[in-house]
């Protein structure tokens, strides 16, 4: 069998166990890196030439550790890669398309937690005042969106699911239908989103919030290309991402509070382990304590 074809039943079955399509894709694209390396070796791909040397020889080529730019990937895109091989060589074996697992000594390499990527106040302030000063109607979803992240911390995903029945102001709440593993939380909306949501509803009380000018639910893709055009205009840095949204959101909430359980809540993680990350924006209020002490 070969390995793209070994790949194919590997998605369905990812997709099977409920994986999330940005799972999947990093799976998928991992794996055809691999493929490509071995077609530039003259291999035919299949299945039975992998072992647990060529594996090794991969994830030590330029192939598995550059990026297309030529740059050296970060350790944890290498450690990625590294996860990708290990389950996709585990899927072989158990699945007896290969008679032993071909990763099984694959290890991630030991690499600090790259700290998370949000916003400082200023490029918050900066993103938010070209946001308030768009003009049309497509300019005011944008500020809706992208606000209503930053005050929430929610994902994409789950903001560009919202419809007008997700969201009960009297109460401040916001139902999201669709979050990181298939099930539903309430978020909860401070005043001045509520006041920017009433604004932004007007008589509707149906349908999604973030539509097209042609009546469809904005995609991920189309989010972040108009994110990316905002940002440019804000002046953000090239590393900020819809995603630096939530990462601002739980900074923020952090600092306000200390309280880890409670960022913890607000995102909606399943473990602290997820949240920790977040801490780190306490080392500043550490140093102030300690220069303080006597």
């Amino acid at each position: 069998m070969q390995i793209e074809e070994a790949l194919s039943r590997y998605v369905v079955q990812l997709q099977a166990d409920g994986r999330s399509e940005h799972t999947v894709a990093q799976v998928r694209r991992h794996v055809q890196a691999l493929v490509r390396w071995l077609q530039s070796r003259r291999l035919s791909g299949a299945i039975e030439e992998l072992s647990h040397e060529v594996l090794a020889e991969f994830l030590s080529s330029p192939a598995a550790r550059t990026r297309p730019d030529g740059g050296l990937k970060k350790a944890t895109s290498v450690n990625a890669m590294r996860s990708s091989l290990r389950t996709f060589g585990g899927y072989v074996a158990a699945a007896g398309y290969s008679t032993s697992d071909p990763a099984r000594l694959v290890r991630r390499a030991r690499c600090g937690t790259a700290p998370p990527r949000g916003l400082s106040t200023d490029e918050r302030a900066r993103l938010l005042a070209v946001l308030k000063a768009a003009d049309g109607s497509e300019g005011q979803r944008d500020f809706m969106q992208f606000a209503l992240m930053l005050a929430t911390g929610i994902r994409l995903g789950s903001a560009l699911a919202v419809t007008a029945e997700d969201v009960d102001l009297n109460a401040g709440e916001l139902r999201l239908r669709r979050v990181k593993g298939d099930r539903e939380e309430v978020v909860y909306l401070s005043r001045g989103i509520r006041a920017h949501l009433r604004r932004y509803l007007g008589e509707q009380d149906e349908g999604p919030l973030f539509t097209t000018r042609q009546g469809t639910t904005l995609t991920r893709r189309q989010a972040a290309r108009r994110f990316r055009m905002w940002a440019n205009a804000a002046e953000l840095p090239s590393t900020a991402s819809p995603h630096s949204l939530r990462h601002t959101f739980a900074t923020s909430l952090y600092q306000r509070t200390g309280d880890l359980f409670l960022v913890q809540q607000a995102l909606g993680h399943s473990s602290i382990a997820s949240t920790v990350i977040y801490a780190r924006a306490g080392r500043s209020a550490l140093r102030g304590v300690m220069e303080s002490a006597s």
